[in-house]
Parts: C-alpha cells; structure tokens; sequence
C-alpha cells in the first residue's frame, strides 16, 4: 500500500511527568508570589470614626459640610485590600478654628502619602497632613483636595496621579513584591487624628464609582497571599493527565 505513513506520537516514560508537575507548580507559584497590584492613590470617606472606601470618585462626591475625606497613596491589588489612612479621622480638630461661613462649607482633607515601602524609586513620601478646606457649597470632594493640596496632577483617563506634586512621576503603574521598598517601622497619624491602635497598609479616579488603577481581584494574584484559583486549577489539570497516562500504560502492559 503507498502512501505516506502517519508517524505515531512519541510518548514520554510516565516518571517524565514528575518533574514536569513539579516545574509547573515553581512555575505558577513563582508567578503568583511575585505578584502585588498597583500603586496609586485611593479616596476614601469618614463618618468621624472609620474610614470606608469611597463609593464614587472625588469629582462626583459631594461632601457636605461637616465632613471628612481622605487620599492615602500606597500599593494593592483592588479596593478589597487598599490602605487606608492612618488615624482615626476628627472634624473638629481638623476644622475647629474654621469659622463657619454663609453659602460654603467646610471639609477636613486628610493627605496621607503612605509609607518609603509603597513609593517609586527614588522618591520618599512626605508627612501626612490633614487640612480644612472651606469651599463652595456645591463644590466636590475634587475641588476641596484642589483647594488645600495644590499641585495635583492626573493623566489622560483622569487618574488622580499627584497630591502636592507626590510622586514626582508615575501613575497606576504595575508593582510586584521584589520592587517594593522597605517598609517603615513606625507609621505617623496626620494632625487632627488619633493614631492608629494598629498599623495599616493602602487609585482614584476624578470622576466614576471606585478607581480605575487596581484590576479586580484575580487580574493578578490573589492578594490574601494563597494560593490562586488558577494555581489550582492548572494543579488539578496536570494531575489529570498523569492519572490518565498511568491508567492507559497500565491497560496496555494487562
């Protein structure tokens, strides 16, 4: 009979797969532990006593008088695990020597750059700072950071990049654990908060609902430092398949 001959596969010996399963396992959680998110700052709300993450962006947010918001500058993988910041917020020490004044309204801004662990190369974070900012009274939580924060600095998605011109350079941009600094000992509070009982470690967009700079939770590892569903998942899989070559090598063999 002519014709050509269809070569069959070459099968590898079944011990092969060991070392095989054990490079994939390095593999992936090589990748998963280098993973950490992204550095950016991130906006967050108080009702005097804890901090929650903004629901909206700060150029929608419309604080009313009397309250409280704050920016905190540090790397995370989503708003799940962003810091916030240090200090337990309090409008009176803030905005206490503010006189209140008809047709504006007083907001307290806590700035809080984050710490040398989360800043770019080069580069070392200022003190935190809380400021009272009187503005008008349809003015947005934007504005009241403009009033009291100047320079800020956003890039063309308008990503809140700066405060006061911290960092100097970069936005959103991608940071794994071996680029990080390292962390400080001792976190400060601003003025006008109670420090912290314990220390804790936090991408803002001027408009929308949450930040636009840390990708949902998954995009790059969980950041719970376990293991990720597709680390499983690729272990169950090869798994599979050496099970598979065993039972096939087995039945040939009876």
């Amino acid at each position: 009979m002519t014709g050509s001959r269809i070569p069959l596969p070459v099968r590898a010996p079944l011990s092969a797969g060991v070392p095989l399963l054990v490079s994939l396992l390095v593999a992936l959680g090589a990748g998963s532990a280098q993973a950490a998110g992204y550095r950016y700052w991130s906006f967050w709300e108080s009702d005097g006593g804890e901090w929650a993450y903004a629901t909206e962006g700060p150029a929608t947010a419309r604080p009313a008088d009397g309250s409280v918001t704050g920016f905190r500058f540090s790397v995370s993988a989503d708003s799940g695990d962003a810091a916030k910041p240090r200090g337990v917020p309090d409008f009176a020490a803030v905005c206490g020597d503010t006189a209140a004044e008809a047709g504006r309204k007083r907001v307290a801004v806590v700035v809080d750059p984050g710490t040398a662990a989360d800043a770019p190369d080069g580069e070392r974070p200022p003190a935190p700072r809380a400021t009272c900012a009187r503005v008008g009274e349809d003015a947005t939580a934007a504005e009241a950071l403009a009033a009291v924060a100047e320079p800020l600095r956003y890039n063309a998605d308008a990503l809140l990049c700066a405060i006061s011109g911290y960092p100097a350079s970069g936005c959103g941009e991608q940071v794994r654990d071996g680029e990080k600094q390292p962390e400080e000992t001792a976190p400060a509070a601003p003025p006008g908060t109670t420090p912290p009982t314990t220390p804790t470690t936090a991408g803002t967009t001027a408009g929308g609902s949450r930040d636009t700079a840390a990708p949902a939770t998954g995009a790059e590892g969980d950041h719970d430092g376990g293991p990720s569903l597709g680390l499983v998942a690729g272990v169950a899989a090869v798994a599979a398949l050496a099970a598979a070559g065993l039972w096939r090598a087995r039945r040939r063999r009876g």
